[in-house]
Formats: C-alpha cells, sequence, structure tokens
C-alpha cells in the first residue's frame, strides 16, 4: 500500500508518495505554493489541487494522508491553535479536508514529525540507537520542537508538547503572535536575527550573509547579530537539558546548519546547565536532510 503524506508549510506545501513495500521509496513527490496571505480557504484550496496533481500523475487516489502541520490540532476543540500561518488558527482543519479530499486524514505537528522521524529512522539511530529521550529542534523562520520518549512523540494534555519556542527568553522583548513578548522564536528564528541586524544598520541583509560578514571579521553588526544568537542558543538550549535531560539533540531548520551552534553554541550551553558546567548531550544535524519530509509522513501516518 503506498503512503501519502503532505508537508504543510509557510511558504509550500510539498506531498510524497512512497512505497511501503519498496523500503520507503519515494514514487513521486510534488509542491505547490501555500500563498498563506490569500487565507485559510485558498490553503485547503491548495492542498486538494496538490493532491489532484499526484492521483492524476500516479494514476490512483489516495486512501488516506498524513499531515505535518504547523501547531497542532487541539484535542478537545478539534481546532487549530499555535500556528505562525495564523489565519488556520481556530479553523476545523482535519474535518475541512476530509470533506475537501474525501478520504481519511491524520495531522501531526511538524517538529513531533520532525523528532519521531529522526529518533526512529535518522541521526539518532547512528548516534545512540539506544535513546530512550529524543528532543527535535527547529530552527528557521519559526522555532520549534518535538519530545519523543521511547519512541512516541509526546503531545501533552493540551497538544503542546515540546513547544520550546514560545517560552520567554527575552524580557521585554519582540512580541509574537502568541500574544507574549521575547520567545524564544522572537530571539534566535532567521527572522528575528535579521530584524536585530536590519535594527543596529539599517541594512536588510539575509542571516547567511550576516553570518558569511561576521567569519570574515568585516562587520561588528554582523558579529554582535551572531553573538545574540549563540548566547540565546545556549540559555534555551541548557533549558531543555535542564528540565528533560534527553539522550539526544536533532537541530533542524535552517539556522540549525550553521557550525557554530555546534561549537561555540555548545560552550554558551556549559554556562547555563545544572550539571557542573559539563554537557555530555549529543547534539547533531540531522541524518534524513531532504528526506526528513518524506519521512515524517510516514511517522504521521503511524501516529
Amino acid at each position: 500500500m503506498n503512503l501519502w503524506g503532505i508537508d504543510l508549510g509557510g511558504t509550500k506545501i510539498e506531498c510524497a508518495v512512497l512505497d511501503d513495500q519498496q523500503n520507503l521509496k519515494v514514487i513521486i513527490r510534488e509542491r505547490v505554493p501555500t500563498e498563506a496571505d490569500q487565507g485559510y480557504e485558498h490553503i485547503i484550496n491548495q492542498i486538494k489541487k496538490l493532491v489532484d496533481i499526484v492521483s492524476e500523475k500516479l494514476g490512483e487516489k489516495p486512501s488516506k494522508i498524513g499531515f505535518a502541520t504547523p501547531g497542532v490540532l487541539d484535542p478537545d476543540t478539534q481546532t487549530m491553535k499555535n500556528c505562525n500561518t495564523v489565519c488556520m488558527n481556530g479553523k476545523p482543519m482535519k474535518t475541512d479536508l476530509v470533506t475537501a479530499l474525501g478520504c481519511k486524514v491524520e495531522l501531526a505537528n511538524d517538529a513531533n514529525c520532525f523528532a519521531l522521524a529522526e529518533a526512529l529512522m535518522g541521526a539518532v539511530q547512528q548516534v545512540n540507537p539506544d535513546a530512550q529521550v529524543v528532543f527535535g529542534v527547529i530552527m528557521g523562520t519559526g522555532v520549534g520542537g518535538g519530545l519523543v520518549v521511547n519512541g512516541k512523540a509526546i503531545y501533552g494534555k493540551h497538544g503542546i508538547g515540546g513547544e520550546w519556542g514560545h517560552n520567554i527568553i527575552e524580557e521585554n522583548g519582540e512580541s509574537c503572535y502568541c500574544g507574549k513578548s521575547g520567545c524564544v522564536e522572537k530571539v534566535i528564528a532567521g527572522p528575528a536575527l535579521e530584524k536585530f541586524y536590519l535594527k543596529l544598520t539599517g541594512n536588510p541583509l539575509k542571516l547567511k550573509e550576516i553570518l558569511e560578514r561576521h567569519l570574515a571579521g568585516t562587520d561588528t553588526a554582523a558579529s554582535e547579530t551572531i553573538e545574540r544568537m549563540l548566547e540565546y542558543y545556549g540559555r534555551g538550549i541548557s533549558t531543555l537539558i535542564n528540565v528533560m535531560d534527553p539522550d539526544v539533540i536533532v537541530i533542524g531548520g535552517g539556522v540549525g546548519n550553521i557550525d557554530l551552534l555546534y561549537t561555540e553554541g555548545y560552550e554558551r550551553i556549559k554556562k547555563y546547565i545544572f550539571n557542573n558546567r559539563i554537557v555530555q548531550t549529543p547534539i547533531v544535524k540531522p541524518l534524513l536532510g531532504d528526506s526528513a519530509g518524506v519521512s515524517e509522513q510516514r511517522c504521521c501516518n503511524n501516529c
């Protein structure tokens, strides 16, 4: 039986179909833009458009689709919450997708899917295959997290297990869509770091170029921006370790590709960890890379 999965992102919606009988071989992969600025109904229509495209190319329709979503489906109200694609919040997305697609639908938070995929099929299997507690961090356009214990994603009473990105880390910091100020996401996510540099210089640069300027030693504002990232990364990750003491932490997302997080960032964690300044937790990049979205969908289907 083929496995259908969709990764619902803020800028793109990607569908992958895997052959479960052929070692999860990807049969087809397609994507369309999310175009979230056009509203919730448009997102539903874009998803249906994508499924129709894949169905026509594949010559079959899905009986079930697993979705990795921003935010989470509230277990009580059955509506979406905590989505940084804010037009989705408060909407009965699972019900609407079942109606639009005419098949069974399962939704799971994208960060939980990421953590579960890396724990069961990715980097954790190389670093510590006996790991009982795994935390997956996503640092990109936003900051999210997923907690896996004994091979199971932990959603919690409110469905918000692992949401470390919306804890306050900077007093009187930037306002967040979640209603608080100074959240981890508003400090070390890519757009937040770019905004910090813009305030210092008036020059709108992407994080990649800011990092290049820091490494070249040619831009004090760039170095101040990267210093800010490292310091608050150290504080944030140390809190995860102090509370959960995971066996492995996997860092995904575009910001997570910055090598300094695994060297200098590791040293910053030592300043705040409640363990005599010793950090033994492996903190690693994801193994699945571009295939992570595909693997997430299998996990989502099996949630």
